[in-house]
């Protein structure tokens, strides 16, 4: 089953979740910050992505974070800063039926992983 990670309030999560549901894709939807997130997952979704398109570094969560936090960051550091903060995670995170990991949304983007036909 198709997995759409995220928070619930995030406006670009909502887009993504009217998108599968208006092109019937079956998913289920996890809100990381009600439900938390597994260590494994975020690992798995930093190699299949790469942890630096996974930080989300132009949200209030980064800007918010001590600059001594934000200097120098590398992927044990970013890991461990996203499993403290999800909302640093750049969302959505989509896992397909094949294991997969798409970080983000973009109609199109969506369309290539899910053609129609």
């Amino acid at each position: 089953m198709t997995t759409l990670y995220g928070i619930s309030n995030c406006d670009t999560v909502r887009k993504a979740r009217k998108w599968l549901e208006t092109h019937e894709v079956p998913f289920t939807f996890h809100d990381f910050r009600k439900h938390g997130l597994a260590e494994e997952d975020l690992r798995a979704w930093a190699d299949a992505a790469g942890w630096e398109t996974l930080l989300n570094r132009r949200g209030v969560t980064w800007r918010k974070l001590p600059e001594a936090q934000r200097e120098g960051v590398d992927e044990a550091r970013a890991i461990a800063l996203m499993l403290d903060n999800p909302t640093l995670i750049k969302r959505p995170v989509l896992v397909t039926d094949d294991g997969q990991a798409h970080v983000g949304f973009k109609p199109g983007y969506y369309e290539t992983i899910f053609p129609r036909g």
